[in-house]
């Protein structure tokens, strides 16, 4: 016997085991596993990993029996491995065609929830939800993962179908909180689904493709959001957050669950609801392929997700803890956020588990008890849901157009099988075929037409033809059957998006309005959707049609029953074609890591490339000659940290930022930030912002803070050459905390064909004029003087440029400007060329450009020299006669002051290569936004 735990509210500060981050991060974890036993797996996610909540589906389930055991063995692993509260397992059981659990024998199928609306009773639809809930409640189930309040607001294209209620959203709302009364009575959670809906999604096609929401906020908010509005007003336990992306005017969410602007702002703060937020399964192939696994554990977290659902493989659900471990590690996840997700799944757990209910559930004994009453309901909701929605020609019953003795021709499409369909599985075993194998499939969908065939024939004394159809189309054994039969019924299931069956059901009209039957009249067609009523609800064409919502054996029983007259039909259609939409900017917030050299050289090399491709935002130039050595300096008086998103389980980069203290100059510089071409307007950029920021603000010795640098010498600052790209740029880091409004601007130019060039007579003049001597100095022995005068003159990162060109004599050097009478250094500036080691690398521009190109860099004039230009354009005519003599083919300026210098250089031939504006802000006045 096991003794009850205290029943004093569970929360965080009252047992201290919440305040370790492993027990801690297993209750915000919902995981599944494969197979239908306790494996080592599953194991080890209780006893090392502390899961707190497990999903079971299908693959796990065989009997009630043995669920009532796997789920008791779960609990009682939980239990002994000192689970301060028992595991929430959750299941999906929608009824219809959507049952993880079925056991012929003790485990009622129900109908759809649209088939329950069809019935037009409200009680009833509370009923089954309760029997649904006591049945799993007794096999030790305590979280069912429903009710769908989705809006189907494009009925023509959506999986969900007979999923949801319908399309009216009063009528969704009215019979989801039936639902929600009903698990409720019965003592399980209820779990909404899928906000923000999945009602109109757009396919793009591929698997790797997001189904998209192209709904607004604003419209969504009138139709779809009402239903989940009301869930709130009524209690509902948690909601599930789709997978879904939102595209539209204003909104732009990749996956909904992942956005702060959908889970945070619409979901929370503006409905109000404050349970417990289920993210979709983070292993969606749409997902883990975009984001991954990890990123997208962290991304779920901050947009308020307070479960994760990883419901698949072993190695993606070890990438979640560690994903969620090292956001809050390095920052990006609050122990703050973490703690209130940890309550609000213990204040649920609280409400509808104890030890004493885990580890004692009822099982098939109590399910014998209930079989009789739930029996009976199902039968009479099955038969109250069966719809006749058109009979204008009076062929109903059968036996209004067809004698004893006349064929009837039932016409069905090949279908995969519903989990619920018993004679399925009795077919597949008799037969022998493994179960889960393709053939299976086939198989068992063939099987289910054939057990309603055998029912019609029952009813008509053998007197039934029967035949499948494909994707096909209509063959000669279809045509001859049909010329052959007194009547005919085609079935189609879905042929809104399995179009085959559409046409198809349209080809055997046209023959049978052609073909007069036996009373001389054209042959009575009578067509059944077995799944969506859209089929054909609104093709006046076909003057007979009948719906069942489901092709479960209970379904096709009930449609024979109507079909023979022995069962009036009582169901409606339900709800009304309605469309409505809102709009805000999305914000998501991507797990960012420290750029590891070993796990992402490649990866950031990738980046680059595809970077260089793309010519959409800024100059292709900008990155020519670009290679991830470009941004690791390895300079011992520069401290260098770079920061990635990346997708954990692909490895490929999304990010990248550079980020440098320059220890000489007291200077924290975002050098660069990235973002794959095709995953901008993602929040990936704002993202490394972040991260980049709080690493230079938290750095001991940053006083202030820059963007854009000199070294490496890539982006000086914001890209400024196209105008209205800039502008952008400027308000997008104007929303991030800079002063744009204080920016400098600076530039990089060229001198080209250099071998014809010649210096300007009056330029020579002047020089020779002036009191100024120039002379060339390699290596550091002589360069005291030199490097005072960057100590005390030089902006910005120029001390570490001249410190490189002093150390590479091989490759630069520096020119010095002295005044003749006394002596007195006036200038310098760097020169080098592509031998220089540091150059080669630092400066691409010096390899992307055409020809033999040198360089010439970070210019420094004293403040005591009496004509500055003077010295600044004789240091430079030094430097461009130095790159001839080395016969080289053009001169490159990396970095200029774009305002005070650019008319007297442009007057000796350069012109502007690249524009930028560098912003810089003081340390103590820059707020990182949240």
């Amino acid at each position: 016997m096991v003794t009850e735990p205290s029943l004093t509210p569970q929360t965080p500060e009252s047992t201290p085991k919440w305040d370790e981050p492993e027990w801690m991060f297993g209750q915000l974890f919902m995981m599944g596993f494969d197979g239908t036993e306790v494996t080592t797996q599953i194991r080890e996610l209780i006893e090392k990993n502390h899961i707190g909540t497990i999903l079971l589906t299908a693959k796990n389930l065989i009997s009630a029996d043995q669920t009532t055991k796997l789920v008791l063995d779960l609990q009682t692993i939980a239990h002994n491995a000192g689970h301060p509260v028992p595991l929430a397992i959750a299941l999906d059981q929608e009824n219809g065609g959507v049952n993880s659990l079925f056991d012929s024998d003790f485990i009622r199928q129900f109908p759809s929830a649209m088939a329950l609306a069809a019935t037009g009773s409200v009680d009833m639809a509370y009923e089954v939800a309760k029997a649904t809930a006591e049945e799993l409640r007794c096999v030790g189930i305590n979280w069912i993962m429903g009710p769908c309040l989705d809006v189907l607001t494009n009925v023509k294209n959506q999986p969900l179908g007979v999923r949801s209620t319908g399309d009216d959203p009063e009528e969704v709302s009215k019979y989801g909180t039936a639902f929600l009364r009903g698990f409720k009575d019965a003592g399980i959670a209820s779990c909404g689904k899928h906000f923000p809906s999945y009602g109109n999604l757009e396919f793009l096609g591929s698997s790797l493709d997001v189904p998209v929401i192209t709904e607004s906020l604003e419209q969504l908010s009138l139709s779809a959001l009402i239903p989940f509005r009301s869930a709130i007003t009524q209690g509902v336990d948690s909601m599930m957050v789709g997978g879904c992306a939102m595209s539209s005017a204003g909104v732009n969410a990749m996956h909904a669950c992942l956005s702060e602007q959908v889970v945070d702002d619409l979901l929370r703060q503006n409905l109000g609801f404050d349970g417990v937020v289920v993210s979709e399964c983070l292993e969606m192939e749409a997902l883990s392929h975009n984001i991954g696994v990890g990123g997208g554990t962290v991304m779920a977290v901050n947009a308020g997700c307070d479960l994760i659902l990883v419901c698949k493989s072993w190695s993606g659900q070890h990438e979640a803890f560690e994903g969620l471990k090292t956001g809050l590690d390095n920052g990006v996840v609050t122990h703050t956020r973490l703690r209130r997700s940890l309550q609000r799944m213990l204040d649920m757990k609280e409400k509808y588990l104890t030890w004493e209910k885990a580890l004692s559930p009822q099982g098939v004994e109590r399910l014998s008890a209930m079989r009789e009453l739930h029996d009976e309901l199902a039968t009479k909701a099955y038969s109250e849901s069966i719809t006749v929605v058109r009979d204008k020609d009076h062929l109903l019953p059968l036996s209004n157009i067809l004698e004893p003795d006349e064929e009837l021709l039932l016409l069905s499409p090949l279908v995969n099988s519903l989990p619920a369909s018993a004679a399925a599985q009795r077919f597949a075993s008799h037969i022998g075929i493994p179960r889960g194998s393709s053939r299976e499939s086939l198989m068992q969908g063939e099987s289910i037409f054939q057990e309603l065939g055998r029912s019609l024939a029952r009813e008509r004394n053998g007197r039934v033809l029967h035949t499948s159809y494909t994707s096909n189309g209509l063959r000669p054994v279809h045509e001859n059957l049909i010329y052959r039969a007194s009547a005919v019924i085609v079935i189609t299931a879905d042929a809104n998006r399995n179009l085959y069956q559409h046409g198809f059901a349209k080809h055997v009209s046209a023959i049978c309005k052609l073909t007069k039957s036996t009373r001389n009249r054209e042959k009575p067609l009578i067509v059944v959707s077995v799944s969506s009523p859209y089929d054909f609800a609104m093709d006046p064409s076909l003057s007979t049609y009948v719906c069942t919502y489901d092709y479960t054996e209970s379904a096709l029983r009930a449609v024979v029953h109507v079909l023979m007259g022995k069962l009036p039909y009582k169901g409606v259609l339900p709800g009304s074609l309605r469309q409505n939409q809102k709009v805000h900017q999305s914000r998501q917030h991507w797990l960012v890591e420290a750029f590891d050299r070993d796990r992402d050289l490649n990866g950031l090399k990738s980046l680059i490339e595809r970077l260089q491709q793309d010519t959409s935002i800024m100059s292709p130039s900008l990155l020519n000659g670009c290679s991830p050595k470009t941004f690791l300096l390895h300079n011992a008086v520069v401290e260098e940290a770079h920061f990635v998103v990346r997708n954990s389980s692909t490895q490929a980069l999304y990010g990248f930022c550079s980020t440098y203290h320059f220890l000489s100059t007291c200077t924290g510089v975002i050098a660069t930030i990235f973002v794959d071409p095709e995953r901008r307007n993602m929040s990936i950029g704002r993202s490394l912002h972040t991260r980049a920021m709080k690493h230079l603000l938290q750095k001991q010795g940053v006083k202030r803070c820059q963007l854009g640098s000199r070294l490496p010498s890539v982006f000086l600052g914001i890209p400024s050459n196209r105008k209205a790209e800039c502008k952008l740029l400027r308000e997008w880091f104007g929303t991030l905390g800079w002063d744009v409004s204080r920016s400098k601007p600076l530039c990089s130019m060229l001198l080209p064909q250099l071998e014809s060039w010649v210096p300007r007579p009056s330029l020579e003049d002047s020089l020779k004029q002036a009191d100024l001597e120039f002379d060339l100095v390699c290596g550091r022995e002589r360069a005291d003087d030199i490097l005072d005068l960057v100590k005390t003159n030089s902006p910005q990162q120029i001390s570490e440029i001249y410190d490189l060109a002093l150390a590479d004599a091989s490759g630069s050097a520096v020119i010095r400007a002295n005044r003749k009478s006394d002596a007195a250094l006036l200038g310098a500036v760097v020169v080098y060329n592509k031998k220089s080691a540091w150059a080669k690398e630092a400066v691409p521009a010096l390899r992307s450009t055409e020809g033999l190109v040198g360089g010439i860099s970070g210019p420094v004039i004293s403040a005591c020299a009496d004509e500055s230009a003077h010295v600044l354009q004789g240091l430079i005519l030094i430097g461009i006669q130095q790159h001839q003599r080395q016969q080289s083919t053009a001169v490159l300026l990396d970095c200029i002051d774009g305002v005070a210098n650019i008319d007297s250089l442009s007057a000796m031939g350069f012109t502007i290569l690249q524009e930028f504006d560098e912003i810089s802000c003081n340390t103590d006045t820059f707020t990182v936004p949240g």
